[in-house]
């Protein structure tokens, strides 16, 4: 059986909805697992934040209209009075749901809840729609085996004993339709999986039937040797290994997370990204085996804060770095790049919300300087190991980059520098003129 994911850009308009249908359909198993519509996550933040600021007339005003744009959606997707009946009961009971926290007191919880109802829609839509056009498929409701543990994780034994007594009810049936993203938490209540939404859902069905394969489609035809938003002409990368994809997708490929490589690298189950406008490509395929050797492609993660302290109480001193680093563990503030010498460490972070707590905290240890608004740009392949000079044509391509921070060694796929977000772009190109 194979897992296809599919974004909200696919269920985002009835055409979108119509292309759909005729992709997914084949004599193979498969399950496939959607995002909610376009847009619509975004919406239901909106009304979440206004129902907690108690602002009751505006967050009915939103929830109308989202509710006016998917009866819009129905009477276009539709053919049959059968099937805009349906998608039409199906809208009035979903937004009764939400529209009822409008008149009594609204929790977090509860907002787990309302942002699950674009999911909920999206895989109901598409199923009515498969069946308008007579197309057999299962609904397969995520809230019926994905779960999560008390500290947050997937519940891998729950999820593997439910999915698969949920796939046993339909023996003959060789398409289901299922929900990403959402879950419930370890005491039944709707919650979500927060890192890697629907493309983390997809990985974990994979992991947990050993699928033969796992496909997140998206509009794009896989990784890219650069950034195509910034540099032109860039190349599509055929085979990744799990280590290098989750370096790329770490540090600012956008086209998956990097927490969803995970369970499918646990079982070494296959994962290929395919484009939803070119389905014919072969996209990337990602393995546990590595092809070609030498630097093959370059992500930027932008938003990154630069934290250095310097302290004489480094020299020649053990556990300074341990009591460093705890700092950032109390305040749950991963780090991302880290470069030291005898009297100085300097570190990146991403997440900002606890920043000023922690200089005062890092205070303590020595002098502290904060650098916001800078870049990580990674460059990543199969090299350090085993092909020379890598570096030295990574720091020639930035030699008129002002660097911030340099990382090597950690790790055999990746060379990472720090720069100014200002010369991100320019640092992409140059690295793209000079190493492909």
């Amino acid at each position: 059986m194979k897992v296809l994911k599919f974004g909200g850009t696919s269920v985002g308009s009835p055409e979108r909805i119509k292309n759909l249908a005729q992709l997914v359909q084949s004599d193979e198993p498969r399950i496939i697992v959607l995002s909610a519509m376009a847009g619509t996550t975004n919406s239901l933040v909106e009304i979440t934040d206004l129902l907690y600021n108690k602002e009751m007339d505006q967050a009915d005003e939103k929830i109308s209209e989202l509710e006016a744009k998917y009866r819009t959606r129905i009477n276009e997707l539709f053919a049959t009075t059968e099937g805009k009946e349906k998608g039409n009961e199906l809208i009035t009971s979903h937004f009764n749901y939400i529209r009822n926290f409008v008149y009594r007191s609204f929790t977090a919880l509860q907002e787990k809840a309302i942002l699950a109802q674009g999911e909920l829609i999206s895989t109901a839509f598409f199923h009515y729609y498969l069946t308008e056009i007579g197309v057999e498929s299962v609904f397969l409701p995520a809230l019926n085996y994905m779960r999560i543990d008390k500290d947050g994780e997937p519940d891998s034994y729950y999820i593997k004993e439910n999915l698969e007594r949920e796939l046993a009810e339909h023996p003959q049936q060789k398409l289901f339709i299922t929900q990403g993203f959402i879950c419930r938490n370890v005491y039944g209540e709707i919650d979500n999986l927060k890192r890697g939404g629907s493309d983390y859902s997809a990985s974990l069905i994979g992991a947990a039937l050993k699928s033969e394969e796992v496909q997140i489609w998206t509009d794009i035809d896989g990784f890219h040797n650069n950034d195509p938003r910034y540099v032109e002409n860039t190349g599509t990368l055929h085979q990744l290994s799990f280590d290098e994809a989750a370096e790329l997708a770490y540090f600012g490929a956008k086209i998956m997370h990097p927490s969803s490589i995970v369970p499918c690298k646990q079982w070494n189950i296959p994962v290929r990204l395919k484009n939803t406008l070119s389905p014919s490509d072969e996209g990337t395929l990602i393995t546990d085996e590595s092809t070609g050797k030498g630097i093959k492609a370059v992500a930027a993660k932008d938003g990154l804060t630069a934290v250095k302290i310097k302290s004489g109480r480094m020299l020649l001193a053990y556990g300074f770095l341990r009591r460093v680093f705890e700092i950032f563990e109390i305040y749950k503030t991963p780090i991302d790049m880290i470069t030291t010498s005898e009297v100085a460490i300097s570190l990146t972070i991403d997440d900002d919300s606890h920043l000023a707590e922690i200089e005062s905290e890092l205070a303590k240890f020595g002098n502290v300087e904060i650098d916001k608004d800078h870049s990580i740009i990674c460059i990543v392949g199969d090299f350090i190991s085993e092909t020379a000079g890598s570096a030295k044509k990574v720091l020639e391509a930035l030699e008129n980059i002002p660097l911030r921070m340099i990382s090597y060694g950690g790790s055999k796929h990746n060379i990472s520098v720090l720069v100014d977000q200002k010369d991100k772009i320019a640092a992409l190109q140059a690295l793209s003129n000079h190493l492909f």
